[in-house]
């Protein structure tokens, strides 16, 4: 039952409404598209990462759709990163230079 001299408490500047943050500013990249393994905080399961793209929020989240479709595998979007799960370089280099894309493979 609850206690009916309680009386709930807000500021009226904000409310309850939470502020809306401002968006991250996007970052200018040379143009080359890296494409890189990485296993380090995955209990060993490797991943593929592609970096430097140039895009939105909106025209990266179709890209890494088209580019998980083309792997029939999973991934995400992580600060303007792109992972797909498994070792994929090979599969994502060809597919992104059909798409006009200047690409490299980077790290071990």
């Amino acid at each position: 039952m609850p206690n009916k001299e309680s009386r709930l408490v807000y500021s009226t500047e904000t409310g309850r409404i939470k502020p809306q943050s401002e968006p991250k500013p996007q970052v200018k990249t040379d143009g080359i598209i890296r494409i890189s393994r990485e296993t380090k905080g995955r209990k060993g399961k490797g991943v593929t990462i592609l970096s430097g793209f140039n895009l939105d929020a909106g025209a990266l989240k179709i890209l890494a759709k088209q580019l998980k479709k083309s792997c029939s595998t999973g991934g995400t979007i992580k600060d303007g990163l792109i992972e797909i799960q498994g070792d994929q370089r090979e599969i994502l280099k060809g597919q992104l230079e059909k798409m006009g894309y200047s690409v490299k493979l980077s790290g071990g």
